[in-house]
Formats: structure tokens, C-alpha cells, sequence
């Protein structure tokens, strides 16, 4: 695997290292001992699938908080999904920060997400899918969100939002949401 770290602390983007020859490619999209190599978690408990059926759809943004915070490593498995990612974690140098990536099927890319972020996706093609391994299992006590048009931290969305859920596009401000933490 390719560890390449991204701008916000602690993120980091796979991407496949391939062997190849006449038949197709291998190539590992996990391993324990170069995640623990690279500070990042390397147990998961969950895996989870995503699928959006119409373009502008977003899910998110969620995160656990507390003993229940996760990290999350998260693939694109058809279409083509906008991730964003908001660091939630006060110690951290990158806090109330956001970076997005774009993931796609033929790309092969996983993008790892650290405990302490808030996570969505937004599907920028119709029948997009993702699927993710979560460390923690899901906890709906310790379930926290960021709203998609938070003021305070004017995340930068590439294609109009048209499906959301009301849950999601009613969070709280991101102060309220630190503050519960």
C-alpha cells in the first residue's frame, strides 16, 4: 500500500500498490502492521455500505464522540463520491478544519479518516456506493453530526445538495455540537 498523509492531521489516502501481469492485478487494501506503522487504528469492528441512488444526494455529516469514537477507512465501490471530512478533535492542530477528497471505483483509492472526525459523503453520479470498516461498533447515544452548511466552517460542496435527510439537514450548529462532546 501507498500512504500518502493529507492536509488535515492524521488523515491519510491509500492507494493500491499492484502486482500485475497478463491475468489482472493484486494488491493489498489492508494491513495491520502498516496501519499500526503509521499511527493509524488498525482494528475494525463494523463494515458498512452506502448506496445513493440519485445524484446530489448527501449522507452526513456523523461522527460517535466519547469511548464510542471511530475511525473510519472508506472506498468507493460505483459511481463517484465526494467525501468530506471535519476534524472535531479540540487537541488537534487541524481543529474545525475540513478537507474533501473525491473517490472513485477505477481509482482504487481508500481514504482513512481518524477517531474525532465528522464524516459525509455527497454522491456526484447517480448509483453511487461506498462502503466503510468502522472500529468502533455503532453507539446511538454517542452519535453526533455536522450540519452540510455550517457557517461557521463554509464547506465548499461541488454540485447542489438535493437529497438529505431531515436528521441531517437539521444539526446543530457546530458549536453546539463541540460543546457535547
Amino acid at each position: 500500500m501507498l500512504f500518502t498523509k493529507a492536509r488535515l492531521k492524521d488523515v491519510w489516502l491509500l492507494d493500491l500498490e499492484k502486482r500485475a501481469d497478463d491475468r489482472g492485478f493484486f494488491a493489498r487494501a489492508f494491513c495491520a502492521e502498516e496501519f499500526a506503522a503509521h499511527g493509524m487504528v488498525n482494528r475494525f469492528a463494523q463494515m458498512n455500505t452506502n448506496f445513493s441512488a440519485h445524484r446530489g444526494t448527501l449522507r452526513g455529516l456523523h461522527m460517535q464522540t466519547g469511548a464510542h469514537a471511530e475511525a473510519k477507512l472508506i472506498r468507493c465501490l460505483s459511481g463517484e463520491a465526494f467525501e468530506m471530512l471535519v476534524d472535531m478533535r479540540p487537541e488537534s492542530a487541524t481543529y474545525m478544519q475540513w478537507e474533501s477528497f473525491v473517490l472513485r471505483p477505477g481509482d482504487r483509492r481508500l481514504l482513512y479518516a481518524p477517531p474525532g472526525f465528522a464524516h459525509g459523503f455527497l454522491a456526484l453520479q447517480d448509483d453511487t456506493e461506498i462502503t466503510y470498516f468502522a472500529s468502533r461498533p455503532y453507539a446511538p447515544g454517542a452519535e453526533r453530526g455536522v450540519r452540510w452548511d455550517d457557517p461557521a466552517l463554509r464547506m465548499e460542496w461541488p454540485i447542489a445538495i438535493t437529497h438529505i435527510s431531515e436528521k441531517d439537514r437539521t444539526w446543530p450548529d457546530v458549536t453546539a455540537t463541540e460543546a457535547a462532546q
